[in-house]
């Protein structure tokens, strides 16, 4: 049986929400947020860009903001299921996120997830600065990761999957086996290989095989 190496998109993918946004919430900038991070997932700004702009609003936010949004996150139905599935059949489940791992690590390590990778806020003196740290995980980003995590996991990209929704997940998409658009924005749509319109990660597995 093949051994599947999955990635996916976390915003509105393996949670039901943005978490830029439940952070924006809680720095009183989310109309702002919301307008740029729609331009963005649409392919109208450059993702980079768009992300600093965003995080910028964040300034001065307490640290335990984190823990605040953190207890606001949903998992999408069907993502347990999903993943006990393809790590049962011998394969790995990963995602890549244009989020923040503050918000991701948790989630992560509670789903049993085997590689995750995401951006990291700023904190300096326990308050968010409005910037971020290290490098920053763009569509070119996640794409270099999935390639990266193919090889470390020793399976070609003919047996990699990719699952996501925005502008953002197109280079990760193209260089898949399979690039499946989950309730996807316009851009996706059009590349995608399978387009999910309902909002279950479990329907996953009946493409790959391994159910139903």
């Amino acid at each position: 049986m093949a051994r599947f190496l999955v990635v996916l998109d976390v915003d509105s993918t393996l949670i039901e929400n943005e978490v830029i946004e439940l952070l924006a919430e809680q720095a009183g900038s989310l109309t702002e947020v919301s307008a740029i991070t729609f331009r963005a997932m649409n392919g109208e700004l450059d993702f980079e860009e768009s992300l600093r702009s965003r995080v910028a609003t964040l300034r001065g936010l307490p640290e335990s903001v984190f823990e605040t949004v953190g207890a606001q996150v949903t998992v999408t139905e069907g993502v347990p299921a999903m993943i006990a599935g393809i790590q049962s059949a011998g394969g790995r489940v990963g995602v890549v996120s244009g989020g923040f791992h503050e918000v991701v690590d948790p989630v992560a390590s509670r789903l049993g997830l085997n590689y995750w990778r995401a951006n990291r806020l700023e904190v300096i003196d326990g308050k968010l600065t409005g910037g971020l740290s290290g490098p920053v995980i763009d569509a070119e980003a996640k794409a270099s990761t999935l390639r990266e995590w193919a090889a470390d996991f020793g399976v070609p990209l003919t047996q990699t999957v990719a699952v996501g929704d925005g502008a953002n997940d197109l280079p990760m998409m193209a260089i898949t086996g399979l690039a499946v658009g989950f309730d996807a924005k316009a851009p996706v749509r059009d590349e995608a290989n399978v387009i999910m319109d309902r909002r279950d990660l479990s329907q996953l597995l009946p493409l790959l095989g391994l159910r139903g």
